[in-house]
């Protein structure tokens, strides 16, 4: 990635198409696509239209012009493309005011660390998502009036192992972690995932297969700012699905797509520092955590369910959000303990290492708004004091029923989520990091486009329980 419009230009001059993206609310990415002579100073001076009536969430008919502002540090040679393309990001203004738009989830992220600076608390954050994904063979889905279905296919999924002419070497459910190929069959497809991150500026650590069968798989991003990493996000989900489809594969981040075996999430890793000093460390400290640090973490978990409202933003993402399967659905915290969904990892007693995992996001969610939410919420509890009581460090899901009844779990739907964000928001509203506008189309969407259709339908399972009542 480059830093200047000189920069930019100066590449713009090497490719035949520039392709300018923005962020819907929900977290998808939109692009129109320019021809390299467009690319000129002007274009990020004055930003070029688009009609926000047209994106979900976004504008009325009535107030329907909007412009993008191309962000140059943000620049890329697209590796998907076989016309040589480069892909710049923008923000989203309003073309009146000439101010930046408040349902433009990057300027809430910009935002987010902006308010960081303003507490004192810290001078920048740090952030490593751990986004999973399947990688199908094929897919198919639908419905209608009197039906619905969806099937899956992979080469590694446990109900083929029976047929015929079949080679073995199926992975059996939850039996996924780190085979070695032949059973591990997309090897190759992740390294050129990995290749096409690395040449558009996203550094990798490592990738392997993931627990579930079919493929499933994750990507380790190296850890960066707020917004240079949602942007990450971005671009990594892009590459996924784009290598993946050129070597005849589909990829998901849909939370659960596989009944009965794990669903991907996307462990959220962060830190605060002044400096070159992580303000989370204290030698003497539980896991070498400071106060600063469990008060961050009493914010979490004190928000978490309305948290869960952006974080895990899916009706599917309760299907994976249950107890067992590695989910994280108890709102405690612990050292290596991965049934609870605050865990600090102790992989290293450096004091740069220490850092905050919250195991509950999942790669559906928008990372923008999912990362300065975490921030904003441990922020919260840091200035408010908020103790996140004892550590859990003890199996979460094997507790005696007395003791299991005192540990607080996540809400088991979506639904539920989004009430508790509407009566718990006030400290996503501090500095106007959030707006009450943005929240409220948010949750409006949510309802009428996700949670109510999904309450209406019939499921094909239900016919199993119930057709012959």
């Amino acid at each position: 990635m480059l830093d200047t419009v000189a920069d930019v230009l100066k590449m713009g001059k090497d490719v035949d198409m520039v392709d300018l993206r923005f962020t819907d609310l929900m977290g998808l990415w939109h692009h129109f696509t320019l021809p390299a002579r467009e690319l000129t100073e002007e274009l990020f001076e004055e930003g070029i239209g688009f009609d926000g009536s047209s994106i979900r969430a976004f504008q009325e008919i009535h107030e329907s012009d909007m412009i993008l502002i191309p962000d140059p540090s943000t620049a890329f040679l697209d590796a998907v493309f076989a016309v040589p393309t480069m892909v710049i990001l923008c923000d989203i203004y309003d073309p009146i005011t000439r101010q930046p738009y408040t349902r433009d989830a990057r300027y809430v992220a910009k935002k987010a660390e902006t308010y960081l600076k303003q507490t004192g608390i810290a001078d920048i954050s740090y952030w490593g998502p751990e986004a999973e994904f399947f990688l199908f063979d094929s897919v198919r889905y639908g419905g209608g009036t009197n039906e619905a279905y969806y099937h899956i296919d992979s080469a590694e999924g446990w109900w083929n192992s029976g047929l015929a002419g079949g080679k073995g070497g199926q992975i059996p459910a939850k039996r996924g972690y780190f085979p070695v190929p032949p059973t591990d069959t997309t090897q190759d497809v992740r390294s050129r995932i990995v290749m096409a991150l690395e040449a558009a500026g996203v550094p990798v650590e490592l990738h392997h297969h993931e627990v579930a069968t079919a493929g499933q798989a994750e990507i380790d991003m190296h850890y960066g700012t707020l917004v240079r990493m949602a942007d990450s996000i971005q671009i990594y989900k892009y590459l996924v699905k784009n290598v993946a489809r050129q070597n005849g594969l589909t990829a998901t981040f849909m939370p659960k797509p596989l009944f009965n075996d794990n669903g991907s999430g996307m462990h959220v890793h962060s830190s605060l520092w002044r400096g070159d000093s992580n303000v989370f460390f204290d030698e003497a400290g539980y896991a070498q955590l400071s106060d600063t640090a469990k008060y961050y973490i009493g914010g979490l978990l004190a928000h978490a369910p309305a948290l869960l409202a952006i974080a895990a933003p899916t009706t599917n993402s309760y299907r994976r959000l249950v107890p067992g399967f590695e989910a994280p659905v108890n709102l405690a915290y612990s050292q290596r303990n991965r049934s609870a969904v605050c865990r600090i990892p102790v992989y290293s007693k450096s004091p740069k290492a220490k850092r905050v995992e919250f195991r509950a996001p999942d790669p559906a969610c928008n990372p923008y708004l999912c990362f300065a939410a975490l921030l904003m919420a441990g922020l919260d509890g840091v200035q408010n004091q908020i103790d996140p009581g004892e550590p859990m460090d003890k199996d979460l899901y094997d507790l005696p029923a007395e003791e299991a009844a005192k540990v607080k779990q996540v809400p088991g739907s979506l639904a539920a989520v989004l009430q508790a964000l509407e009566a718990d928001h006030d400290f996503l509203l501090k500095g106007d990091v959030f707006t009450s506008d943005l929240l409220e189309a948010y949750i409006r969407y949510k309802y009428t486009a996700e949670v109510d259709p999904i309450r209406m339908r019939p499921h094909p399972y239900e016919f199993e329980l119930y057709y012959d009542i």
